[in-house]
């Protein structure tokens, strides 16, 4: 059986950015009140004519594929993760596919909100180990500042939220214990609804529905979370799979050399950190300048993280997402 390595990461960002006092001219928030419960100073929103999902994404793709010194006729498949598509239909997976130059590969979208990124990488090690692609691209890249409510009213989800892309490429290898280790997935769709967006959806309202309403005051089309029943599962679900993922590789909180956790929160990544007595240079957090950029999340920080250096030849890195679904997940590699 073969291994899965990443060959190179990329990241894209919008060239606007929104800092809190920014936010605090649209509603009734403050820089203090926003860092205080988020950890965020500022966030990229994207252009409206110039940045989109899939945009970004290929911005992110083509620096991971040079990085990655690969051309584009060497990628055997791509893998497209997102909550914020360009359109209801078709995914961005195949927008991306035209805009890249690739041929004619399969290209796969993955909605698994937060933990899309890691679901996508575990799907992609599963190709590559069986021996069924070779190269495999892998995407997430979110713009989601278009469907905030940017009033007093949607403050609380409003000021979490950033746009960017990041991207990687994992390539086959025949090295023993080297690229990914294993990874672990979840769900519990009990809570589905405690963090989403119901509106446009044919499960809730048809869009003859919509055309009729027409009402201004309808929240459904704006994000929902219950965030304290979400940090509460957050804390508890990241633990567990950050604990299955050192025990299938037996490995300890010591062993890990840098965790990458999704920047869904500052405080949710302290917490963890001060649970598993991780030190500051165990940990990188960037949602200090992105805010929670969901599924390109953790593939933004990965990036940064490869490109200041922080990553090493046989570093153990562990990353980890929580989010919408609820799904959650980990993945352990040796790089």
């Amino acid at each position: 059986m073969y291994n899965s390595i990443i060959t190179g990461t990329g990241y894209y960002v919008p060239e606007n950015i929104v800092t809190n006092d920014d936010l605090s001219k649209l509603m009734d928030t403050s820089d203090a009140w926003i860092q205080e419960r988020t950890g965020i100073q500022q966030r990229c929103f994207a252009t409206r004519g110039k940045d989109t999902t899939t945009s970004m994404g290929v911005r992110a793709a083509q620096m991971a594929m040079e990085k990655a010194k690969i051309n584009k006729e060497d990628i055997d498949f791509l893998i497209f993760a997102t909550l914020s598509p360009d359109y209801y239909f078709p995914g961005c997976g195949v927008l991306a596919q035209k805009e890249l130059g690739l041929n004619t590969v399969g290209a796969l979208d993955i909605r698994n909100q937060c933990s899309g990124f890691i679901y996508a990488l575990s799907v992609a090690d599963q190709f590559i180990k069986t021996g069924m692609y070779k190269n495999i691209l892998v995407i997430a890249s979110e713009m989601q500042s278009p469907a905030l409510d940017l009033t007093t009213r949607g403050r609380n989800m409003a000021v979490l939220f950033g746009d960017g892309a990041g991207a990687a490429v994992l390539s086959r290898s025949q090295e023993s214990g080297k690229g990914i280790l294993s990874s672990h997935l979840h769900s519990e769709g009990a809570h589905a609804e405690e963090l989403a967006i119901l509106t446009p959806g044919v499960g809730k309202k048809w869009v003859t529905d919509l055309l009729k309403e027409n009402d201004p005051e309808d929240t459904s089309y704006f994000p929902y979370m219950n965030g304290q029943f979400v940090f509460k599962n957050a804390v508890v679900r990241f633990s567990e799979v950050i604990i299955e993922g050192l025990k299938a590789n037996k490995l300890t909180e010591s062993d890990i050399d840098l965790f990458i956790p999704h920047q869904a929160n500052l405080r949710i990544s302290q917490f963890i950190q001060q649970k598993f007595k991780l030190s500051d240079a165990q940990v990188f957090n960037n949602i200090q300048k992105y805010g929670n950029t969901t599924a390109a999340s953790i593939a933004i920080a990965l990036a940064e993280a490869v490109e200041q250096g922080r990553v090493k030849e046989n570093d153990i890195l562990l990353l980890a997402a929580f989010g919408s679904g609820f799904t959650w997940g980990s993945v352990v590699i040796k790089w």
